[in-house]
């Protein structure tokens, strides 16, 4: 049963400030913008607080000579800035009426500096936006008042990049789920997946959700973040930018392709095999191709071409050809994915099946996206089911597990659910005791939960991968009060409410004819 809770408040003040301050540019801005805005600001106090901590440290340890030495900070993983791209310099000339330049100057100089951030950073998009300067000098004084690398346990650049992100998610609605999955989605991913070492890659990245999630996944199990590496690309230029600041403010290097560009057309890693892929694509893509084009395309090979009308199947296939021979995949898809049947979409799942590529289909509940009301789903395929003594996994060629989670969960609002961290743990160690993992202990079916299945079954059911097909309905507890003793106390509440009822219309009979209008 979903649970009725409260959410814990969290300490945002600092986020809700922040917004508030964006918030004052309405009228200057549209809110879709704030993102832009706040978050590049943001990225240039972080980038300046990382140097001058950087550049005390090489005071203090008497090297003052090497302080305007490029190479002492990128040994350090920190980008050298010049003095016009410092928070300093910002902060000193806020108040002047052409602070948007000198912004956009800052910008385009610490990209210039710091190849890596190559195509991250707005090109001149203060000037453009013509905001007022009263409101933009009051948004850098809020901004002044964070200290973004004090605490060095607290992520507190990624909290304003996480919480800015889902507030436009939220306040914007479809648009802003191109850049924004709800966190506990990703995060039950990376559990599910366990992405350790290797390489992970997200073919349609958004603001780089999934890469972080990894990187936190990997710090809280005390691995090591340099045995992984990131691959992804972005069809969104604005997005594309996110990703890349998003990224960086976390010392986490990635290959994000050259440009911004689409997937399925200008493919950034044709040779990548990756350990683990996550994703969330753009889901039932209409007319994501033209009838004649990418019909050949080496991606499909072995499947039927995907349909034009849905690049849901483009998708897994896309995402099955990056695999490596052990790889993992994990991702979102609406749940029409599971049982569609048009246009060879089902001869595809068919394929799929046989080829003994799903590992563990999830039902997820409703309301957790900000952005669509869709019921969704998650997909894990992998292409080793054999067993795996280095990975404690069992040989499970042959059968796939189904999870149905569609009553776990809590409403922390009105109009939203989000799971929280008992129940990515207990839905993360289901899948990872099926998988033979004896930490997680023992796998057992679970009528109305889970099921693992074996291929005759999903032939038996025509290939549809629909969870609640397979794991049946919960069992109801007997409370142990006699049937004929419920039936009792039921009779008399409802002999009760009838003869109550017989009051009511005979006080509104009589109220009727003293006003005039009896029968």
């Amino acid at each position: 049963m979903a649970k009725e809770k409260v959410a814990p408040k969290n300490d945002k003040g600092f986020e809700e400030s922040l917004w508030d301050s964006a918030n004052r540019l309405r009228g200057s801005v549209e809110s879709s913008e704030y993102k832009h805005v706040v978050l590049s600001l943001i990225f240039l106090k972080f980038v300046s607080d990382k140097f001058e901590e950087r550049r005390a440290e090489l005071i203090a340890e008497g090297k003052e000579k090497y302080t305007d030495m490029v190479e002492f900070y990128t040994m350090k993983n920190v980008f050298y800035l010049l003095e016009t791209s410092r928070w300093s310099h910002i902060q000193q000339h806020a108040k002047q009426g052409d602070i948007a330049i000198k912004i956009d100057s800052a910008l385009t100089a610490v990209e210039k500096s710091n190849p890596s951030l190559k195509g991250a950073l707005p090109d001149n998009y203060f000037s453009r936006l013509g905001l007022d300067g009263s409101k933009l000098s009051a948004l850098i004084d809020a901004i002044n008042n964070i200290d973004t690398v004090e605490d060095k346990e607290e992520d507190v650049v990624g909290r304003v990049y996480e919480y800015f992100l889902g507030k436009f998610a939220a306040s914007e609605g479809k648009l802003g789920g191109e850049f924004y999955t709800p966190k506990c989605v990703v995060n039950l991913i990376a559990e599910m997946i366990e992405p350790y070492k290797g390489k992970i890659y997200d073919p349609c990245c958004g603001s780089g959700g999934m890469f972080v999630q990894s990187l936190k996944f990997v710090q809280s199990h005390h691995g090591n973040t340099k045995d992984i590496s990131v691959y992804g690309q972005e069809f969104t230029s604005a997005t594309y930018k996110l990703a890349k600041m998003n990224l960086a403010v976390r010392g986490l290097s990635a290959n994000l392709g050259e440009l911004p560009a689409d997937t399925f057309f200008k493919d950034q890693h044709p040779d990548l095999k990756a350990d683990y892929i996550m994703a969330n694509p753009p889901f039932n893509m209409k007319e994501w191709r033209a009838a004649d084009e990418l019909v050949h395309d080496s991606r499909w090979n072995g499947y039927e071409t995907p349909p034009t009308g849905n690049a849901n199947y483009a998708w897994i296939l896309h995402m099955v050809s990056k695999l490596s021979k052990h790889g993992v995949a994990g991702f979102v898809l609406a749940n029409g994915s599971m049982s569609t049947n048009t246009t060879g979409e089902g001869t595809i799942r068919k394929k799929l099946v046989e080829n003994d590529l799903v590992d563990c289909m999830i039902a997820l509940p409703g309301q957790l996206f900000y952005t669509t009301q869709i019921p969704v789903c998650l997909w894990f395929l992998t292409k080793n089911k054999k067993a795996d003594s280095e990975r404690g996994y069992r040989k499970r060629e042959g059968e796939t597990l189904f999870i149905d989670a569609r009553k776990i969960g809590s409403m922390i609002s009105r109009t939203q659910k989000e799971l929280d961290s008992d129940d990515i743990t207990a839905i993360a160690k289901t899948y990872h005791a099926w998988r033979g993992e004896s930490k997680d202990g023992v796998y057992e079916d679970k009528a109305g939960y889970c099921k693992s299945a074996t291929l005759a079954d999903m032939r038996k059911h025509d290939y549809v991968l629909t969870p609640g097909r397979y794991v049946g309905a919960a069992d109801i507890e007997d409370d142990g009060i006699p049937f004929e003793t419920k039936m009792n106390e039921m009779s008399q509440a409802l002999y009760g409410q009838m003869e109550e009822s017989a009051k009511l219309d005979e006080v509104i009979r009589k109220n009727l004819n003293l006003l005039g209008f009896g029968e």
